[in-house]
């Protein structure tokens, strides 16, 4: 992942698009998410703040508009192929991202893809890049206005998933949601400070209480990040946790609970949280997180397989996250576009079946579960709860009701689930698909 020679030793501005290239190879080459490719970059870490988040952004608009990438980059050479090595298409990719989706001067765009191929000892193709591009500044801007944005980014078979579910005018809706970046969410821990850092993070207040200020910037640099006074939850992904009631006081059980969002909503409203995950890996960036919120000592932390592991004793609270294709998280996680297939679907719908199954047998009577997933898949919702319900008769719906989810009661269905897609609030900068239902024990 490290650059051929440390930053120091070349201008800040091709260091970050170097690091930029590893990131993108090794989202596209070897299939590695974007976040634990920035997590395992100590090339990433050694970058300014600034370059830092200039090169998150530089990697997650490139996966975001590859298709349209890739589409101009094609026919801009001679035998309408990509180019070889792969190590020249990403370098390419990178450029034609700077050159029409970010606010960098063709100069810099140019100049810094040309010498990546020189960093790379690749001299004899400086020339081909360095054509490529200038052409593609002459010619691009024309042929972006003739794309399809959404038929060249989308994978075909979610596309075609989402038209089977929702019908083609929402799938359409929801395609050009997904392909814009997302704002940037907050949840403050103490509830009665959400004016005050509202105005200290210059953002708008939601209606569930979340704060929302536009993208951009490291999350780190913002104040009140160290003390510990907040943490970043899409709006989203901060009502499961919500909807399981009063907890003050009472076991809360979140499987699947790393990295910690839902986990330290819980801790905060005054539960005693049992978090589990099966890796020890994304357990350390949760238990890293509790601490810097000061809410360590209200979570008990468990390393184990969520489909086997049992409490000593059954609890009142559930909340299962249930691992899924991540489709509703595609504005901040571009990456999935490229990494899921199909098949990855069938599998997971399976392991949220046996996640339901044994989480049934750790609730009390009367107790209540949350069962949700950030999927724009019915087949990850909807269905599989109806499959469920029909299975297990000792379960039923407990409806979420509209005064518990203000401002977003046209995303509740007639039977009381939570079905929140991209361009739901979209006045206010739309959210992460999601997918959200509550169930009681008989």
């Amino acid at each position: 992942m490290q650059p051929s020679s440390p930053p120091d030793q070349r201008s800040e501005a091709l260091s970050a698009r170097l690091v930029a290239l590893a990131l993108l190879t090794d989202v596209l080459d070897k299939r590695t998410p974007l976040d634990q490719s920035l997590d395992s970059s100590s090339a990433f870490r050694l970058l300014s703040s600034r370059d830092r988040a200039f090169t998150r952004m530089l990697v997650a608009t490139t996966l975001r508009r590859l298709g349209q990438i890739d589409s101009l980059i094609i026919q801009m050479s001679d035998k309408g192929e990509a180019p070889s090595p792969p190590v020249i298409h990403h370098i390419l990719r990178l450029g034609v991202t700077q050159l029409f989706f970010m606010d960098v001067p063709v100069y810099a765009a140019v100049d810094t893809s040309v010498r990546m191929v020189e960093e790379k000892n690749m001299p004899r193709l400086k020339g081909f890049v360095n054509a490529i591009m200038r052409r593609l500044d002459r010619e691009g801007r024309d042929m972006i206005a003739e794309q399809d944005e959404v038929m060249l980014n989308i994978p075909a078979w979610l596309r075609e998933l989402w038209i089977r579910d929702y019908g083609i005018d929402e799938a359409e809706a929801m395609a050009h949601a997904v392909l814009a970046e997302a704002p940037l969410d907050i949840t403050i821990k103490d509830p009665t400070m959400v004016k005050y850092w509202a105005d200290q993070l210059e953002a708008t207040i939601l209606p569930s209480g979340s704060l929302r200020r536009a993208a951009g910037g490291m999350v780190t640099d913002l104040p009140g990040y160290h003390d510990g006074m907040w943490w970043v939850q899409d709006l989203s992904a901060s009502l499961p946790a919500k909807l399981l009631g009063h907890v003050s006081g009472k076991t809360v059980i979140d499987l699947c609970s790393a990295p910690g969002g839902k986990t330290a909503q819980l801790a905060a409203a005054g539960a005693n949280v049992i978090a589990l995950d099966r890796s020890a890996g994304r357990l350390r960036r949760l238990e890293e997180n509790m601490k810097r919120l000061r809410l360590g000592g209200q979570v008990q932390v468990v390393a184990a397989d969520a489909t086997e592991w049992r409490p000593t004793e059954t609890v009142d609270y559930i909340l299962l996250d249930a691992p899924c294709s991540a489709t509703g998280t595609i504005r901040r996680h571009p990456d999935v576009m490229q990494l899921k297939r199909p098949q990855d679907i069938d599998a997971l719908a399976d392991l949220q079946a046996r996640l339901l199954e044994h989480a049934t047998s750790m609730l009390n009577h009367h107790g209540v579960m949350i069962y949700c997933t950030c999927s724009l898949q019915m087949d990850e919702g909807e269905r599989r709860i109806e499959t469920f319900l029909r299975d297990h008769p000792g379960m039923v719906r407990y409806p979420i009701l509209p005064q518990e989810v203000e401002g977003l009661e046209t995303s509740l269905s007639p039977i009381g689930d939570l079905r929140i897609l991209p361009h739901h609030n979209g006045m206010q900068g739309g959210m992460d698909g999601f997918y959200i239902c509550r169930l009681q024990k008989r």
